[in-house]
């Protein structure tokens, strides 16, 4: 075989695989029936939990939101104050003494072990405290999308299904190249974890939007295993706890959550740095799964720059990059759809280059410099 045909080939096998995940894999998810409400009322008591770090702006915010929900069975409201040194503290006892249903659990810094991840210890704390079997969490920076978010999210819980992966989103900002790059970040991951779900392996969840039973979160050990990682609270616990059996998904438009992203690409950096940082711990065919579908992301970058450049056979090079962008357009577009993320598909090309690139800083990056602690 001739060079230019070896390197077609490779090119080839590179958007094969593409093709694969966009067309097979990311399809469970992307190009399955919208998720239906219920008409049924749902009973399941609930224990929600929000830690806080400093988030006095924020819990002023979420904590009405909480208090407002409609949901036929009781329901708790458990703001785990985190050694703060702003008002939040303060305000959660305000809080609580207009709500009976709001219980406060305070860590004092002189209880945080240097070698423990503070917001895992503070959740345990949190979940300890829990009244109820359901747990439903989420994070002080975030504002459920509707008030049937308890009913959506608990509605899936089942005899069976004791973990419910959920959707957190990202508020748009317009005119930001930086929001919409955050905010395809977030639906890309969001479409892949949910895909991986639906084909029978849960790996990872988001904390924004996540709940579990007390039972499943003592019978796997809590945060026992990776308590002295940084981040995973919510990825690495999932990773390690989640099975096809015990685990759906719920992506009703309703029953997201959404927050403030990160509005300078440094700062955005710098959040992302802490959360790939878990991905190394992940059980080893997720590592493969995820490790292969971004390899072959940059390898069809920069594969796409080596067959233009050699200037290739024009049809060929075509119909694959062709194929490739339909399969990935469609995949995400449809999932877009589902998630109710409008406004980023129009640049996705260039920022899906941007991202794939910025990964790739994050990943050497953290190989030598240790992300910063939470807040």
């Amino acid at each position: 075989m001739t060079p230019d045909v070896i390197i077609l080939s490779i090119f080839g096998c590179i958007v094969s695989i593409q093709i694969i995940y966009y067309l097979f894999i990311f399809s469970g998810f992307s190009f399955s029936k919208k998720e239906q409400k219920s008409t049924q009322k749902d009973s399941t008591p609930v224990s929600i939990i929000v830690c806080a770090r400093n988030e006095a702006e924020n819990i002023t915010k979420l904590v009405p939101q909480l208090v407002g929900q409609k949901h036929d069975a009781p329901f708790e409201i458990i703001l785990v104050n985190d050694a703060s040194y702003d008002e939040t503290e303060d305000l959660m006892d305000s809080f609580a003494e207009q709500h009976q249903n709001i219980k406060i659990v305070k860590v004092k810094e002189i209880e945080t072990n240097v070698n423990w991840s503070s917001k895992k210890y503070a959740l345990t704390l949190g979940i300890k405290a829990a009244k109820y079997n359901h747990l439903l969490l989420t994070d002080a920076d975030c504002i459920p999308l509707s008030n049937n978010w308890i009913s959506l999210m608990t509605s899936h819980f089942t005899e069976k299904k004791k973990i419910i992966l959920g959707y957190g989103g990202y508020k748009t900002i317009k005119n930001s190249f930086v929001n919409k790059l955050v905010r395809f970040e977030t639906l890309l991951t969001a479409i892949q974890y949910f895909s991986f779900a639906k084909r029978g392996n849960p790996y990872m969840g988001v904390g924004r939007n996540l709940a579990y039973t007390r039972e499943v979160f003592f019978e796997n050990d809590g945060f026992a295993n990776h308590m002295k990682i940084l981040s995973g609270d919510d990825d690495l616990f999932v990773n390690g706890a989640a099975n096809k059996n015990n685990t759906a998904i719920c992506f009703h438009k309703e029953a997201a959550t959404t927050s403030v992203p990160k509005k300078t690409f440094s700062e955005w950096i710098d959040q992302k740095r802490r959360h790939i940082s878990t991905a190394s711990f992940y059980k080893g065919k997720d590592k493969f799964y995820l490790g292969l579908f971004y390899s072959s992301q940059l390898l069809f970058i920069v594969g796409t720059l080596t067959v233009l450049a050699l200037q290739l056979d024009y049809i060929i090079v075509a119909a694959l990059i062709s194929s490739r962008y339909l399969f990935s357009y469609l995949s995400i577009g449809f999932g877009a759809g589902k998630l109710n993320e409008k406004g980023i598909l129009p640049l996705y090309p260039i920022i899906e280059i941007v991202l794939i690139f910025s990964q790739l800083y994050l990943f050497i990056t953290n190989l030598f410099i240790k992300p910063n602690r939470w807040r």
